[in-house]
């Protein structure tokens, strides 16, 4: 399938300063693409740049087979939702959403048909006369929504497009999100910060740092099996074990760990060589914590005790410090009602995992 959005050896630099640092990027044609990373590390660049709105130093970018590296921000298939809505405060809900075709002058019929297809798709018809303030944050976002979609564009560019939501009514509106996206079947290309806002509306992701790309993959791929020690961190929380690798065999790889007082098997052995210094690393989901000792099956298990522990009402967080000192972190689903705490503090416990559930990480 060709690329419908390609980024070649993309770079933006600001004096000294390198914000993009040549990256390559495929977007297919339907995707609801996100690029994920903290502040500061290129992405709302990068999105500008396929906007239009800055032009890269070096590098090019085609949508839809047409370069459109030079091309002005009105001259593209794009539109762009900013993260402050920017809706006109003076203006009804109908008159923000219809702006853009007015400015270009579209007959009054179509605008008309377009307007009512708009305010039903994103739930609105009930508000189109009410101005934005009469409006709640959730409301006002799908203001700015239907305002982008209005042009139909082949593009559609969102800049934290629900970090002004509160958490409750952001978990609700990324779903709608999706179902208008899935609807329209146009390209969605969000920038965001939040790793449970990517991991939840994408097909696939990027993680971004210092202006490059550390992996691009579905969230599954970057969730389970993440390159190396910045993305595991990133997304999510994860425990880590420093060792020397002593076999290699079978798509796994054995590392002796000094903190953990064993050796420990993890899936993958690219690029990994006997002898070499790497870390095994393990969610805190994937381990299971009883005060006894499981049954030998092949699971990795060690003896700890619990140094502290949170109650989340779904879940419970322990840290248990095992025998050399080091801390580990493990989720335990809450699925029985009990005002008695499982664990508490000096417990003596066991953990343990499947050999399946490690990965290695590289660097």
């Amino acid at each position: 399938m060709k690329n419908f959005i390609s980024i070649k050896g993309v770079g933006k630099h600001f004096g000294n300063f390198v914000a993009v640092d040549n990256v390559d990027l495929a977007i297919e044609k339907g995707e609801l693409f996100s690029i994920l990373g903290g502040s500061g590390c290129g992405k709302t660049t990068l999105l500008r740049m396929l906007a239009g709105f800055e032009v890269p130093t070096s590098g090019s970018i085609e949508i839809d087979g047409i370069d459109v590296t030079s091309q002005p921000p009105y001259e593209r298939p794009v539109n762009m939702m900013f993260q402050s809505y920017a809706v006109f405060p003076h203006m009804s809900v109908e008159k923000n959403i219809e702006y853009g075709l007015r400015r270009e002058k579209t007959a009054k019929k179509e605008i008309a048909k377009r307007v009512d297809e708009m305010l039903e798709l994103v739930q609105l018809d009930d508000f189109r006369s009410r101005k934005p303030d009469q409006l709640s944050g959730g409301q006002r976002q799908r203001v700015a929504l239907a305002r982008a979609l209005i042009k139909r564009p082949k593009v559609l560019l969102l800049d934290e497009p629900l970090a002004a939501l509160d958490k409750k009514l952001r978990e609700r509106t990324q779903f709608e999100l999706m179902n208008i996206q899935d609807e329209l079947g146009i390209t969605f290309v969000v920038v965001t910060h939040d790793q449970e806002e990517a991991m939840t509306l994408s097909s696939r992701i990027a993680v971004m740092n210092n202006g490059k790309f550390e992996q691009i993959g579905t969230p599954k791929e970057i969730y389970e099996f993440p390159h190396n020690r910045f993305v595991a961190e990133f997304i999510g929380t994860i425990n880590t074990f420093k060792g020397r690798v002593s076999a290699v065999n079978d798509e796994k790889t054995k590392v002796y760990s000094t903190e953990a007082g064993v050796t420990l098997t993890a899936l993958g052995k690219q690029l990994v060589e006997e002898g070499q210094q790497i870390e095994v690393a393990v969610r805190p989901e994937k381990i299971f914590v009883s005060k006894d000792k499981p049954e030998d099956n092949g699971d990795v298990c060690l003896e700890g005790i619990v140094d502290d522990f949170g109650y989340l009402g779904n879940r419970s967080l322990y840290r248990i410090r095992l025998k050399s000192g080091k801390i580990v972190q493990v989720s335990s689903q809450n699925r029985r009602r009990s005002v008695t705490r499982f664990l508490t503090w000096e417990d003596r416990v066991w953990i343990s995992w499947h050999p399946n559930s490690a990965v290695v990480l590289l660097d």
